[in-house]
């Protein structure tokens, strides 16, 4: 009997506190929207340099989070070859198994930039941070691989989730194609990096109140760089591009022993 009543407790708090997270994230959100990121942009230095700052300050924010669900009992996290990661001009690509999945990896990159779903642009909470960091629009496919090469040619940090949504637990990885073109385009660093969670929690199907019967585990894999050289050479470029996408999407999918 004490038992149960101990596991509802524990459950009622963790319910909580993934609330009160939630809150925080938004609140975080405006604090720099609207108090930080006016301070930070009258200081001299030009349009690079401003977003620079921006993506510093939003890893500093995703930082801080991360560690409050961690200190919070929501979750305990692990992370391997962390050491591969932050250099310039490499390109991250990740399945996305949670919605955390970005604040994570943010949170341990001092300076990446990221593609955003249009919609977000509009988001009160998280518009500050897009457009303070510097982030990259999904809205024209065209534009977006342009701005995407150029920032990695110019030696930036790029993460990218080649399926554009959540995965789906259980299920073979479905990459878009946009991933690989970037990647065969620009001709940088390209780095694996394998996400996990258990209990499966914060999915599209799931609510955020919906949470696991126990704190959930998420760890974080970085690859071996994967080398572009045999697929360079494929002709022509669309055919390249299916090719290593279909790399992608077998490598990730071995990953997650599916």
């Amino acid at each position: 009997m004490a038992q149960k009543i101990i596991k509802k407790l524990t459950y009622g708090w963790r319910l909580l506190a993934t609330g009160f997270s939630f809150f925080s994230f938004g609140l975080i959100g405006l604090l720099l929207r609207f108090l930080v990121f006016p301070v930070l942009s009258v200081l001299p230095g030009n349009r690079l340099q401003r977003i620079s700052r921006g993506q510093r300050v939003v890893h500093y924010g995703a930082y801080v989070f991360i560690g409050l669900m961690h200190r919070l009992g929501l979750m305990t996290y692990e992370i391997k070859n962390l050491e591969k990661l932050n250099r310039p001009g490499q390109m991250i690509i990740a399945n996305h198994p949670t919605l955390i999945d970005i604040l994570f990896l943010i949170s341990r990159i001092k300076q990446a930039n990221c593609i955003v779903k249009e919609s977000l642009w509009r988001n009160p909470f998280m518009r500050g941070p897009i457009l303070n960091a510097g982030y990259i629009s999904n809205g024209d496919p065209k534009k977006m691989i342009t701005e995407c090469v150029a920032w990695l040619q110019s030696g930036g940090t790029l993460i990218i989730f080649p399926e554009g949504t959540r995965s789906v637990p259980g299920k073979p990885c479905r990459f878009q194609r946009g991933a690989a073109t970037i990647a065969l385009q620009a001709n940088k660093i390209v780095t694996p990096v394998t996400l996990s969670c258990y209990p499966s929690t914060l999915t599209k199907a799931e609510p955020w109140y919906q949470i696991p019967y126990r704190r959930f585990h998420f760890t974080m894999d970085v690859g071996e760089d994967i080398a572009l050289d045999e697929f360079i050479t494929i002709k022509p470029k669309s055919i390249a591009a299916r090719r290593f996408n279909q790399f992608l999407e077998d490598y990730f999918t071995q990953q997650r022993g599916l």
